[in-house]
């Protein structure tokens, strides 16, 4: 059947509801819209959408119509994700993604790599959703955990190691003291993530180390966890880069192999081998190596 543009038509109509969105967002005129739906409709024997005053609504057998013309379109935008990563040179988009927390780590490094690439740009995309490589969501995907991401069709390098340690605030330390052991940690306070199923190393450890009602400041977000332990709120955990900006902060428990996350580099197998990803994955790997977390 050749009917895919009628078909993306009625795609964009259900989608707006009206003639005039989709004919907005296609870029055609209006009557174009309504010709191709009249003549699928007429093509398939059935009415694809009810008409009235304020728009059009998919009939069932439009919405068994859409759902095809959905899986459709989202095939092609994971293709066009791909096909943006090829050539031979570093220019057009790049996408790259990570944790929020990771940004004052990662922006300078990135932002150098920008200054290298004039004919770039540059998305660095912070959620603490995964993003779909596999959908053509981001190029590079930077992602911390003690394991290395396993998942189909992704390629998966260590970038750095992440030493943690238990820190507090001389406020903190003025009411309470420091402990002197793990065997004295269950009287002290702590500061933690507010659902107990953070896979964090450090809070793994703090699941067993202390009972959860010594968890008295509870957060879902890392820098509302960072300035909780900052303003005195209890100990807490922080990677020893991220203190190398918070002089006043003291270290009562060094770090431990058991606490450490790790960083990895994540690419679709269809793009690693690109110009553009290889590149950048070469200057992370470069500037990895300087970072010093003493």
């Amino acid at each position: 059947m050749d009917a895919w543009d009628e078909i993306r038509t009625a795609f964009h109509v259900a989608r707006q509801g009206t003639v005039s969105g989709a004919a907005a967002e296609l870029g055609v005129h209006h009557a174009t819209v309504i010709r191709h739906i009249d003549a699928l409709e007429a093509r398939l024997g059935t009415k694809l959408f009810q008409r009235h005053a304020r728009g059009y609504t998919a009939t069932e057998a439009g919405q068994d119509l859409l759902q095809v013309a959905q899986a459709t379109d989202d095939q092609f935008t994971q293709l066009a994700g791909r096909l943006r990563g090829r050539g031979d040179s570093v220019t057009g988009e790049l996408v790259v993604t990570s944790l929020p927390g990771l940004s004052p780590l990662l922006v300078p490094s990135m932002a150098r790599f920008l200054g290298q690439h004039p004919d770039l740009t540059l998305r660095f995309l912070t959620d603490e959703r995964v993003f779909r490589l596999e959908y053509g969501e981001a190029h590079v995907a930077i992602r911390a955990g003690a394991q290395a991401p396993d998942e189909p069709d992704n390629v998966v390098q260590s970038l750095a190691s992440l030493p943690a340690a238990l820190y507090a605030a001389p406020a903190y330390l003025e009411r309470y003291g420091a402990p002197e052991s793990d065997a004295d940690l269950e009287r002290h306070i702590f500061i933690g993530p507010d659902h107990e199923d953070s896979r964090a190393p450090f809070y793994r450890w703090l699941r067993t180390a202390v009972p959860r009602d010594r968890v008295r400041f509870r957060c879902t977000d890392a820098r509302a966890l960072k300035h909780a332990i900052l303003s005195g709120a209890g100990l807490g955990f922080l990677s020893c880069w991220e203190v190398q900006e918070m002089p006043d902060l003291v270290q009562v428990l060094p770090p431990r192999p058991e606490w450490q996350s790790r960083l990895w580099l994540v690419t679709h197998v269809d793009l690693h081998r690109t110009v553009k990803v290889q590149t950048l994955l070469t200057h992370l790997k470069a500037e990895a190596r300087g970072w010093d977390f003493a």
